[in-house]
């Protein structure tokens, strides 16, 4: 099977509260500052396990689980709260996994990890957390106020602004809007448990939109041709060959990241030149 090893799940209630989004921020007060003082701790044990996987090439079991209950508590509480709107259930305080909670995350414990990985995954996961906070609001938008006042202008807080104002007048979140958020929580834990070293696999540069995620593809050419495409609209991929493995991922990723900015610069001159010699005629 052919599946990332960081499983998100969801399940949306079927009818959500008209209202109860606008005071969720109070109700969660108590949730922020727990998860405030854990995260504090998961950055701490995190260079611990670093430090492990370095020299032994394991993760810690203990601090595995401890990271991963850290995880789980802060998407359940996004969940709720301010990522996606998804539930009016209020999460739990724990560590563990809920079974019966709407939002859940599973995620499949490596036997051994490369012990050059501490050293570079910080650097592989740039492309990944660069894009992540593109959409989920970096940019703001000023207010004339006479105080620079200023919102955050994301995909996230925009989507959420609009699936609030329809959940208050028509008591309907839009589907396709819910399934964009999800698309980009998920590719936020993804992103976040690579780099606490959690898995080894490089995260897809994918936006895997809905509640579940997207069933196994073909791994293979032979896959490929013998694939149907009736078989529960399963996406088919490419017989040509491409980069692949640990390391090779991340590297074309850093090099095609690293391109942009450079193009981008080189494009702003030009406009800039261009728009000074017209000024000049």
């Amino acid at each position: 099977m052919n599946r990332y090893p960081v499983q998100v799940h969801a399940y949306r209630d079927p009818r959500l509260s008209r209202w109860l989004w606008l005071v969720k921020w109070l109700l969660l007060v108590p949730h922020y500052v727990i998860l405030f003082g854990l995260w504090i701790a998961v950055v701490v044990v995190t260079l611990v396990a670093y430090v492990a996987v370095l020299f032994t090439g394991r993760y810690p079991r203990a601090i595995f689980a401890f990271n991963l209950g850290v995880l789980r508590w802060s998407w359940r509480v996004n969940y709720y709260g301010y990522q996606a709107l998804g539930t009016d259930r209020y999460p739990p305080f724990t560590l563990a996994d809920v079974a019966d909670f709407p939002a859940r995350l599973q995620v499949d414990p490596p036997s051994r990890l490369p012990r050059w990985l501490p050293l570079v995954a910080w650097l592989f996961a740039v492309p990944h957390l660069l894009l992540v906070a593109a959409l989920t609001g970096p940019a703001t938008w000023q207010f004339q106020d006479g105080a620079g006042s200023s919102v955050p202008l994301g995909a996230v807080s925009l989507g959420l602004l609009i699936a609030g104002i329809s959940l208050l007048f028509t008591g309907r979140y839009p589907r396709g809007l819910y399934d964009l958020l999800l698309g980009i929580a998920r590719w936020s834990l993804r992103a976040i448990a690579y780099l606490m070293l959690l898995t080894d696999q490089y995260p897809p540069f994918r936006l895997d939109q809905g509640d579940d995620e997207p069933s196994p593809v073909p791994t293979s050419p032979v896959d490929v041709l013998s694939h149907q495409p009736g078989d529960a609209d399963r996406p088919q991929t490419s017989t040509v060959a491409e980069p692949h493995g640990p390391v090779a991922e991340p590297l074309v990723a850093l090099a095609t990241g690293g391109t942009m900015p450079l193009a981008a610069t080189g494009l702003t001159a030009g406009g800039m030149a261009a728009r000074t010699d017209t000024i000049e005629r």
